[in-house]
């Protein structure tokens, strides 16, 4: 080491236009790298959806799931596997074994799927495979509404979609909200009568003069001449002029029997924004395109193309994450900025301005080097890169101030500034490599975090490594050359230098002030070993006693205040999609009276993925979150208000922040018999009631229904010459229609579809049971062999590993811990006694908080291990090793208290890595105290000496290193914002919340560690010397001598 600070000291400018050039670069590469909110994590899913329309749940159940679980079951690194059959459609969703590779495990259900292809209904669509990614989430939502016609709407968002494709940062658009178009042939039942055509006539007409003819050509003395059949259908003429039955002369055509139109299929769904019937276009953007950008040029381009729309239509953003991720980098630049500021000020008081610039320079340093390192790996500046990086500023100074405070005595004594900063340099090498080290070592386990949550928080210790080792170069290389041409010997009164005479050769004993207050203290404590080291132990217990007597328990992850909720309008009954429609608007009228609710959009009719009782979703966006009470505080009052509405229940899911989604309470119940399982869900249900505290309670049971099933009695049939494909072909036209054919008209987008179906007011159940059906004997009943009996519906089917299985989800109440809630929970179901083949466990919030816990324990037990292997090598001595650890012990007493003061439960994740972090930290003090210490005795002072003069030599280093660590995370403890460029000073705004769990933990463990480590590592270090020789000058260690 001391070779590479020679050389860099011979070789001063160069030192200086290294640093000058990682500056700029640097700056560059802050401004360069793609900034997003959440990272990209590989969620490890994937997803197979296939439908077949009009299918029932069973059937799906039978022929849709059964067939893909059988293949996609036996692929290797599967975790679990999810599946649904619903109504008219099946999926399969897969969960993989974290650390998975996305590709080849896309491969190999792709390859699943295709050999299941062949077990599937001929009319079933081919299986989807939809890779699960954290890039899929739309960042940026325009929702196109107002009064105009739905084709006019329609039209402009497909335009729309076209050109914000077209945009280099866009990987896609989705619709929400659209219709599909088709070419409806409405055709009387009384037509078939009338001119005795059959179903088959009627389908095969359109089939075949629906053709495109390859014809040729024919090759003559002429020449070669081309011909062309043009038999395919192009307009609604060519339909009308289709022949469907010829008698003698007369031919009657499509004209004549059936109205032919233009329309769009059936609506499944509704969307409006307040109040205006609407169309939604997510945008997605690709992977590493910077979200601030994409999302600019996305509204700059709608703000073009909107020149040509009605003037009566309006666009509306909602869900921008790149004003999140602009909050985050504005807070952040201000978080660092206020920090570099609080740590200058610090250090102008106790070490002086040129000082202060040195050890201010090495946090843009360190910093600006960091980043370059992330961008040329190729990661993005998010969420938690940002954290880490205001989480690294206090740190980051720490061997810049122990260099500069000991450089700082050498120039008091007199050198010149290049020898005073070279001594510093080398004489702190090994303790701020030591140190460093051990932080570093610390961060190390949590590479190899696994799971959603692991992948989240990788980037911490990524970055966290990353400027770390920036900073030690600085310590060590840059900040001594600059120090050598800049530093300068600060003027001292005769009193400083008294002072500063006693601390290095004097008696520490004459000190005045601050310091001779701490080592008369000190004195006493190194006197008195035992009693010090016992006052501590019982200060410890008293911390983890007082918490958990008066603690405030764990979560998972930091809540954090939402911008939005989601309105779940749930209603038990066959309705149609216009009835759930007026249910959703009473809804939604009673929103728009509140104020503090920017927009409502809502969004009628269920996706397949919903649980059968919702009919609606709104989506409200809450005003600006200093302006209004909290999210918990209206979703509570909602839910008060909307009980009033009968028949209809009303939920609302704040977005929860983190890699956990959905509610989380989340309870499996599974079971061979279903009649045993629908007992346990009620029962469950009854001890959730029993234990209270859980809200928006709902299950995955079918709702009661009725279906109606159409009985054939097959013989009777082939009596009167009808069958089950012309029944299902009478019946079909009575519903959704019979596809025929499809046409490619020039003003729409693909084929559009050519469907059959008889005219509004003859689809009704009475017209069904009276239908006829054509036959070979002419027009038959229906009636003659089929019977209609009500038989009661099953709603969607889950499937859980291959088992039917109910999941029963709660939110909990505000003010309640989910962990509280589950344990009682747990324990209520432990006493009930399940009969045998039932079984129920928890998944979602509890799975992954069990993950996390015994990863995060892991990661400490691997991170003590390792520091105590590097302070064995710096002290080679196992004693003086378990001193420097014993700090550890003592933070977490720190960590408690720092909980109970702001009255935070302890989070799991969060204040995981809190105490883990810590533990890098706290040990740093000790190190520089006890090689202060060991260097003493060599000396030849007595141990009683070397300590306390270790004391009045270190207590400025370690007092400074510890207080610029708390100051650089005091803005995020309190969550105070200091904008430096708006000028304003903002309190508890949410995106400082995701933090203030995890540095309130790192300041309270650092402020109480620093305060024994001065006093009880003394003490300690006293208890490891014989009594007798505690006073007697040390000898000095014989050399050993060459035989």
């Amino acid at each position: 080491m001391n070779a590479l600070i020679d050389a860099a000291f011979s070789r001063a400018r160069v030192v200086i236009l290294s640093l000058v050039m990682i500056l700029a670069v640097g700056a560059y590469a802050y401004i360069g790298i793609p900034k997003e909110s959440s990272p990209e994590i590989p969620i490890p899913t994937l997803y197979v959806s296939t439908s077949l329309e009009g299918i029932s749940p069973e059937d799906s159940e039978r022929l849709l799931v059964e067939p893909l679980e059988t293949e996609l079951s036996a692929i290797t690194g599967l975790k679990q596997i999810t599946s649904n059959g619903a109504e008219g459609h099946a999926s399969v969703q897969l969960e993989f074994e974290p650390g998975f590779d996305s590709d080849e495990a896309l491969d190999k259900v792709r390859e699943g799927v295709d050999r299941a292809k062949s077990d599937l209904p001929e009319d079933a669509t081919d299986p989807v495979v939809t890779e699960i990614n954290t890039a899929l989430f739309p960042i940026l939502t325009a929702i196109l509404s107002g009064p105009v016609p739905e084709r006019t709407l329609n039209r402009i968002s497909e335009e729309l979609k076209d050109a914000i494709e077209g945009l280099s940062g866009v990987l896609e658009v989705d619709v929400g909200g659209e219709r599909t178009e088709l070419l409806e042939v409405l055709i009387d039942p009384t037509v078939f009568e009338t001119y005795n055509i059959s179903f088959e006539e009627l389908i095969s007409q359109i089939n075949r003069n629906n053709r495109l003819i390859a014809a040729g050509a024919i090759e003559s003395g002429a020449g070669r001449l081309v011909l062309k059949v043009p038999g395919l259908i192009e307009n609604v003429e060519d339909v009308m002029s289709l022949p469907i039955k010829v008698r003698g002369d007369t031919v009657v055509t499509f004209a004549d029997v059936a109205a032919i139109r233009r329309t769009f299929k059936d609506p499944s769904g509704f969307a409006r924004i307040d109040g205006q019937p609407a169309l939604a276009l997510e945008i997605k953007k690709r992977s590493g395109a910077n979200i601030i950008e994409t999302v600019a040029a996305v509204r700059e381009l709608i703000d073009e193309m909107r020149a040509e729309w009605p003037d009566s239509i309006t666009v509306k953003y909602t869900q921008d994450e790149s004003e999140q991720v602009q909050d985050m980098l504005s807070d952040l630049e201000a978080n660092v900025i206020a920090a570099v500021i609080l740590v200058m000020i610090v250090i102008v008081w106790a070490l002086g301005v040129r000082s202060a610039l040195l050890v201010g320079l090495a946090i843009p340093g360190a910093f600006l080097a960091g980043v370059t390192a992330l961008w040329v790996m190729g990661y993005t500046m998010n969420l938690v890169v940002l954290f880490s990086l205001i989480l690294v500023v206090g740190m980051l100074v720490d061997g810049a101030i122990v260099t500069t405070e000991l450089a700082d005595r050498r120039l008091q004594e007199g050198h010149a500034p290049r020898a005073a900063y070279a001594h510093a340099a080398k004489r702190m090498a090994w303790p701020i490599i030591a140190s460093t080290a051990t932080t570093l070592s610390v961060f190390f386990p949590l590479l190899f975090w696994t799971g959603t949550v692991g992948e989240f928080m990788k980037f911490l210790p990524i970055t966290v490594i990353l400027t770390l080792t920036a900073s030690l170069f600085m310590a060590l290389v840059f900040i001594p050359v600059v120090g050598g041409i800049i530093g300068k010997r600060p003027p001292q009164s005769a009193k400083d230098k008294a002072t500063l005479f006693a601390a290095e050769q004097g008696d520490p004993r004459d000190l005045k002030g601050f310091t001779g207050g701490y080592v008369k203290l000190l004195q006493f404590a190194i006197l008195r070993p035992w009693i010090t080291l016992i006052l501590a132990i019982a200060m410890l217990m008293g911390g983890f006693t007082a918490y958990a007597q008066f603690g405030n328990g764990i979560t998972f992850f930091p809540e954090v205040e939402p911008d939005f909720a989601q309105v779940q309008v749930r209603a038990r009954d066959n309705f149609s999609i216009y009835e759930q429609d007026a249910l959703v608007r009473q809804v939604e009228q009673r929103l728009f009276a509140y104020d503090e609710i920017a927009s409502v959009y809502a969004r009628t009719g269920s996706s397949n993925r919903d649980s059968a009782d919702l009919i609606g979703t709104i989506q409200v966006e809450f005003t600006e979150w200093d302006e209004r009470r909290t999210a918990a505080m209206i979703g509570e009052e909602i839910r008060t208000e909307m009980a009033a509405i009968p028949g209809i229940d009303v939920q609302v899911q704040t977005a929860s922040n983190g890699p956990s989604a959905g509610k989380p309470v989340n309870l499996r119940v599974q079971a061979h018999d279903p009649e045993v399982q629908q007992q346990l869900v009620d029962q469950i249900r009854e001890k959730m009631a029993d234990i209270g505290g859980f809200t928006d309670v709902t299950d995955s049971r079918p709702l009661p229904g009725v279906e109606w099933r159409i009985a054939v009695n097959r013989s009777e049939a082939a009596r009167f010459g009808a069958d089950i494909s012309t029944l299902g072909q009478a019946v079909q036209l009575l519903t959704r229609g019979i596809t025929v054919a499809d046409y490619r008209p020039d003003d729409a987008e693909g084929s559009i579809d050519i469907n059959v179906r008889f005219p509004s007011d003859e689809r009704t159940l009475e017209e069904l049971q009276s239908l006829r059906v054509p036959t070979s004997a002419g027009l038959v009943p229906i009636s003659n062999f089929v019977t209609f009996e009500p038989s009661p519906r099953t709603g969607t089917i889950t499937r859980v590993d291959q088992e039917r299985v109910v999941t029963i989800e709660a939110n909990v109440a505000p003010g309640v811990l989910v962990n509280d809630q589950t344990v009682a929970l747990r324990s209520a179901i432990d006493a009930m006694d399940l009969p045998p083949g039932v079984e129920a466990s928890f998944a979602g919030e509890a799975e992954d908080q069990q993950e996390s816990m015994i990863f995060l324990a892991g990661a400490f037990i691997t991170a003590i291990f390792l520091m105590f292997v590097i302070l064995v090598i710096q002290f080679n001595s196992f004693y003086q090793a378990f001193v420097v650890m014993s700090a550890i012990v003592f933070s977490i007493a720190g960590v408690l208290f720092g909980l109970l003061i702001t009255g935070r439960p302890f989070g799991v994740v969060m204040g995981g890595i809190g105490v883990i972090a810590l533990a890098g930290i706290v040990v740093n003090n000790n190190i520089v105290l006890i090689d202060t210490y060991n260097d003493l005795k060599k000396a030849g002072l007595s141990p009683l000496e070397a300590a306390l003069r270790t004391g009045a030599q270190r207590l400025r280093p370690v007092v400074l290193t510890s207080v610029t660590t708390a100051l650089g995370l005091m803005p995020m403890v309190i969550g105070l914002n200091i904008n430096f460029f708006t000028r304003e000073i903002v309190y508890g705004a949410p995106s400082t919340q995701w933090w203030t769990e995890l540095s309130s933990a790192i300041a309270g463990g650092l402020v109480v560690a620093t305060v024994l480590t001065l006093v009880v590592t003394p003490a300690m270090l006293m208890l490891g010397e014989k009594k007798a020789k505690r006073a007697e000058p040390t000898p000095p260690e014989p050399e050993p001598v060459a035989i």
